[in-house]
Order: C-alpha cells, then structure tokens, then sequence
C-alpha cells in the first residue's frame, strides 16, 4: 500500500487515481496519522447488455404488438 500526505494528494490527484484504478490502494496521512485510503471501486456499474441480447433473451410474441394494444384498448372502453 503506498503511503502519501495530504500536500501529495492535492499535487498528485489524478495519477494517485490512476494508480487506485489500476488496483493500488492508497493511504492518505496527516502529521503521519492516517486520515483516509484510496481503494478501487469493488464492483463499477455494469455495463448495460446490448439490444441484440435482449431481444434474443426475450419470448417469442404470440400477437402482434398492434392487435395487443387493440385488445387493451378495447377492454378499456367496454
């Protein structure tokens, strides 16, 4: 784990973050007492599926999209 104070966070940011993304945890200390750590994110959002895997993952339709919104429309009104 590397160890930097708090002048070398704010000078040093952006590579401490690429560092931490990169795996690395970070130790922040102030007056040599530790005040936080950098650690990469566990599990970053997944990434969305694409349609194409979606459509494959959904059931065939039985109806037609228009002649189930007829049928919803209609039991609406009567």
């Amino acid at each position: 784990m590397r160890t930097v104070n708090v002048s070398e966070t704010r000078e040093h940011l952006a590579q401490l973050l690429d560092a931490v993304e990169a795996g690395e945890e970070v130790l922040i200390v102030r007056r040599d007492r530790p005040v936080a750590r950098l650690v990469p994110v566990a599990n970053a959002m997944s990434p969305f599926p694409s349609r194409r895997d979606l459509r494959e993952a959904l059931p065939p339709m039985r109806e037609d999209a228009d002649a189930v919104v007829r049928a919803m429309r209609d039991d609406e009104r009567y």
